[in-house]
């Protein structure tokens, strides 16, 4: 199939070329954006139904209380912005704290290169960092308020727990790492995580041993490219509550 693109922009970056590109498919109404590292997609606005059901099913395990009236979140990976968008759509969200290592990508959602409204949201902060670092440590996910605890924490970046963007990045997928994040949830929060994989049931276990309670749901949609079928996993897990 035949497809016309255009480069909005390129970067090098300490993890290799990165490159935004608007492209037209024909029998698609709507102008298809795609963010490419190397020769690898880091995510296509063709295919947007598991990011979003990624943000819907963590909050969904979330129920607000008058000693909690807002939700605060936090969520790794920024992207073209679909799970963070849907994070906003929630009523209940006060806060959201967008954590992305690469700079261009802020940079193209605060400049309008990648459409939304993240930027102009009051709710919505976009940060600069490392978020694998930032969940290891004791200071946690917020630059501006270290010590901040979430209730819920949104995860995605790499492909999955296996197929990584850095092989740094293994730790947090191990049971030490995942009780380190646990640390920056509220009693009673929820951990979500986006996986191109099938389930995992390592990494699942891996959860299981970390959190109160964990799963895996399967989310299925069309791949109108390959006019079939298509799934990705999203894993939940939530810590203790309070008695």
């Amino acid at each position: 199939m035949s497809a016309r693109f255009e480069e909005l922009d390129w970067r090098e970056t300490p993890l290799g070329e990165l490159a935004l590109r608007r492209r037209s498919y024909p029998g698609v109404a709507e102008p298809v954006y795609e963010i490419k590292l190397n020769d690898e997609f880091l995510m296509s606005s063709l295919f947007t139904v598991a990011e979003v059901k990624l943000a819907d099913l963590a909050l969904a395990e979330l129920t607000t209380c008058p000693s909690t009236p807002e939700l605060d979140v936090a969520v790794g990976g920024l992207g073209l912005g679909y799970t963070a968008e849907a994070v906003l759509k929630n009523p209940d969200v006060g806060s959201l704290v967008v954590i992305d290592m690469l700079d261009a990508v802020i940079d193209w959602h605060e400049h309008g290169l990648i459409p939304g409204g993240l930027a102009a949201d009051p709710r919505c902060r976009l940060v600069h960092g490392d978020f694998f670092s930032m969940a290891q440590s004791t200071t946690g996910l917020d630059p501006l308020a270290p010590g901040r605890r979430f209730h819920a924490v949104i995860v995605d970046i790499d492909h999955s727990p296996r197929h990584l963007l850095h092989p740094d990045n293994a730790g947090f997928y191990q049971l030490d790492g995942l009780r380190r994040l646990s640390e920056h949830l509220h009693p009673g929060g929820v951990f979500a995580l986006w996986s191109n994989d099938r389930p995992d049931e390592e990494f699942l276990a891996a959860l299981t041993q970390a959190f109160a309670e964990a799963r895996a749901e399967v989310v299925a949609f069309d791949n109108p490219l390959q006019e079939r079928e298509a799934a990705n996993t999203v894993y939940l897990a939530r810590t203790h509550r309070l008695p």
